[in-house]
């Protein structure tokens, strides 16, 4: 158990440190947001995996090539639901 929440920890900082620095923008997060968009982000690239090449829709963590890839699509949705919506 504390060996999956280590790696869980793990996967996360590098994840998400990855995914905010290949993605261009202004991303004020804290540290632990970070670790959050990266384990968000395995499950993301989990489940886009099982889906594209097993044709199940499971949800499972991913390998770090995935939890990347995962991060990333998490941050482009975190950023539109988080964009202030200006009134015309």
């Amino acid at each position: 158990m504390l060996s999956l929440l280590l790696s869980l920890l793990v996967i996360g900082i590098v994840a998400g440190f990855l995914a905010r620095a290949l993605v261009p923008g202004n991303d004020p997060m804290s540290f632990w947001e970070t670790v959050a968009l990266g384990i968000v982000g395995s499950f993301v690239g989990g489940f886009l995996s099982s889906l594209l090449f097993e044709g199940d829709l499971a949800l499972r963590g991913a390998g770090i090539i995935g939890s990347i890839v995962g991060a990333i699509v998490a941050l482009l949705i975190y950023r539109q639901v988080r964009r202030p919506h200006h009134a015309s």
